[in-house]
């Protein structure tokens, strides 16, 4: 009875290890996919293509808003403090 039990849970880990590697290779084939449509959409527009070419264009100042474009800026409630709660002492 025991070796039936240790064949049985031998055959369901390697079920369950055969299903691990199969994810495993569709998550890695997804990810060169994704990467490779990346590298080409980077090449179409003429970027460089990379980690430092990422960091980069990451690092780079927002671009100041075109004239007449809406901005919460000029608010005036913004300027304002705003204060969420107030503490009171409880007796």
């Amino acid at each position: 009875m025991k070796l039936i039990q240790q064949i049985l849970r031998a055959a369901l880990f390697l079920v369950l290890a055969f299903f691990g590697l199969i994810m495993a290779f569709v998550f890695m084939a997804s990810t060169i996919l994704a990467i490779g449509i990346l590298y080409i959409v980077a090449r179409l527009q003429g970027r460089p293509f990379g980690v430092k070419a990422y960091w980069a264009e990451r690092r780079r100042p927002p671009m100041p808003p075109r004239p007449g474009a809406w901005t919460r800026a000029g608010d005036p409630a913004r300027r304002q403090d705003v204060t969420d709660i107030e503490m009171r002492e409880i007796r």
